[in-house]
């Protein structure tokens, strides 16, 4: 499929997690440049506010231990943090005193100030107070400024009271302009990102300019917890995590029926535009990955077995065996548009602090495919993935927003050829109507793309589809050609693309957008049959059997549990439909319908049940 700079698809690559998501359930690494350290994140008067709130977090926990080394302190979504490494762990009373200690703080209405220093002055002072990660913050910029020959910069700093921070701002006027916040959660994280380097403490806050803000914020945040697919996911029996393979999640047999169906419909979509589907080795050679680049720029993130003195690594892509198969015979520009499909099961090895559920795994299935495509089929191909794009997320009420990223000032490729390709790119947006932002020079260095975004019912942005156009890695590294009208041998271009992305991702974030209550067309189970008696059971098998003919998803609950529990279990499991059949049902082939919205109906005749669920399948309305 499409892949980022790094040669790692970019549907794959994790949205930075909204702050109201649960921060236990994630670890944000501390990793970067010393620049981007220092550097560290205030765009907006809210992010300045934010920014300010971690300096007087800090200020805070000082206080209470005055020997805490300092990490970073940033500003992000919805709040902020700062790392510590501390004496011991911090508990829940340690968290209600830094936080009166920030109130105090702000109560005093400290001005913010920043100063410079000479670069040395600068050190000298951060080692004089035995901050060793500001130090090497600092060290790394002068290690980087002798490499590039440049001068070494200021050193520049901001205080507040007796707190001083390294830091470039910018911050609000004083902390008494810092509004209502929060302490949030305590995690743990590594400085910079190594297993190798001391695990830190990352106290997590939020503030807002209002009170109301700041209550609506935590409303979400308690929302979002109730939506939390891993814990949805378990109740609502679709699949689990165990310790025997972990980041691999083991699909339960209703799980199992929504994957099946969302599979089903995708390759309906293909169908219908001429997709060809192709299986390829999941265990592969390590040449095919020196010929694409992986080897040497993504093998840590490979799975890598040795085999009779040979290296093999289970695939984390698709994109080098669909080239494969595409040069096993000699192709005619008559051939064009060649589009593959593959749904191969894909493995990589995230670092296990770095796995979430289904939106973070080491084994996923990707509705991936590649176009090879003349130049001429390019701006017609974008438009029609674009249609694909709304069609397939319209099925689930969702509004895709496109991002357009261009030449990279590292690209590979002719110039031309990258300028031809985004203006047929910009004019199938354009054709649309429909507003989407441009990111300059955020495409892949091979690759101009359109990256997909949907916000969920929380208001949440995710990023989820991906469509690239491959000037160069693809027909380069593979030699990929096609014999053109004069009978030459030219290049085809290359699009990576994928709608859902990784099908695990897209489950689930259908779980905690629908909060389980899955549109009908896709309900993994749409109805449940209930006879009230036992007497009713061999009726419901019957009304189930003619559901199954028609390709529905149906359960019959023949338990001995009173009719009223059995109604309260299918709610639970947020089932569309509830059949409840009694002697007078039977005896009329009808159903009484009750919704999981509490609706009811009486008298409603098989048939009709019948025609009304498989319309509402094929139609795969939201």
């Amino acid at each position: 499929m499409a892949q980022d700079q790094a040669g790692k698809p970019s549907a794959e690559a994790p949205v930075k997690p909204a702050a109201d998501e649960p921060e236990e359930f994630f670890e944000t690494v501390v990793r970067g440049s010393a620049e981007e350290l220092l550097d560290a994140g205030a765009h907006t008067e809210l992010d300045a506010m934010r920014h300010s709130a971690a300096h007087v977090m800090a200020e805070a926990v000082l206080a209470i231990f005055p020997d805490a080394k300092l990490g970073i302190g940033p500003s992000i979504d919805d709040g902020f943090y700062y790392d510590f490494l501390l004496t011991r762990p911090l508990t829940p009373d340690d968290l209600a005193a830094i936080e009166a200690g920030m109130s105090a703080s702000i109560a005093a209405d400290h001005e913010f100030v920043r100063k410079e220093f000479a670069f040395a002055d600068g050190r000298a002072f951060f080692e004089s107070r035995n901050q060793p990660f500001k130090v090497e913050i600092l060290d790394d910029l002068e290690t980087r400024s002798k490499e590039a020959g440049t001068a070494l910069p200021a050193t520049s700093t901001y205080e507040h009271g007796t707190f001083v921070d390294l830091c470039k701002g910018p911050h609000v006027a004083s902390t008494g302009k810092i509004g209502p916040l929060k302490l949030m959660s305590v995690a743990g994280a590594y400085w910079r990102g190594s297993e190798k380097r001391p695990m830190l403490q990352r106290i997590y806050g939020t503030v807002w300019s209002t009170q109301a803000d700041l209550d609506a914020y935590l409303h979400r945040r308690e929302e979002a917890k109730r939506r939390d697919h891993r814990r949805l996911g378990v109740q609502l029996d679709l699949f689990s995590f165990h310790d025997v393979s972990p980041g691999s999640a083991f699909w339960h047999p209703k799980g199992q029926r929504l994957w099946r169906t969302l599979e089903a419909a995708i390759r309906d979509v293909q169908d219908r535009r001429g997709y060809q589907e192709i299986s390829t080795p999941l265990l592969v050679h390590k040449k095919l990955w020196e010929q694409s680049g992986h080897w040497a720029n993504y093998q840590d993130n490979m799975f890598v077995l040795e085999s009779e003195g040979q290296t093999f690594s289970l695939k984390p892509m698709n994109c080098p065996e669909s080239a494969i198969i595409y040069k096993s015979r000699l192709r005619s520009y008559r051939d064009l548009p060649l589009r593959f499909s593959d749904f191969g099961r894909l493995h990589r090895n995230e670092r296990s602090g770095t796995l979430s559920g289904l939106t973070r795994v080491r084994h996923f299935v990707q509705d991936d495919a590649h176009i090879y495509l003349r130049p001429d089929q390019l701006q017609d191909e974008i438009k029609a993935l674009l249609g694909e794009v709304y069609e397939v997320y319209g099925w689930f009420g969702l509004d895709p927003k496109f991002t357009f990223g261009t030449r990279p000032d590292k690209a590979l490729g002719d110039p031309a050829l990258w300028e031809m390709a985004e203006s047929q790119i910009t004019a199938a947006l354009d054709s649309y109507g429909k507003p989407y932002r441009i990111k300059p020079k955020d495409g892949a260095f091979y690759a101009p793309k359109i990256d997909i975004q949907i916000e969920d019912a929380l208001g949440r942005e995710w990023q989820t589809a991906t469509i690239q156009v491959d000037l160069v890695m693809l027909p380069e590294r593979f030699d990929c050609t096609y014999i053109d009208e004069s009978g030459q041998a030219v290049r085809p271009m290359t699009i990576h693309r994928a709608i859902y992305g990784s099908l695990e991702r897209f489950i689930g974030i259908l779980v905690e957008h629908f909060a389980g209550a899955f549109p009908v067309w896709c309900a993994p189970t749409q109805a449940v049959v209930i006879p009230i008696a036992d007497r009713h059971v061999e009726a419901a098998d019957e009304l189930a059997g003619m559901l199954r003919a028609r390709k529905l998803r149906v359960d019959v609950d023949g338990s001995d549990s009173r009719m009223q529990n059995k109604i309260r279990l299918a709610q639970e499991q947020k089932i569309p439909y509830m059949l409840v059949l009694g002697d007078r049902e039977v005896e009329a082939h009808t159903v009484a319908i009750r919704n999981r919205a509490g609706e009811q109906e009486n008298g409603i005749t098989w048939d009709a049940f019948i025609e009304r669920l498989a319309e509402e399948t094929a139609a795969r309305r939201p």
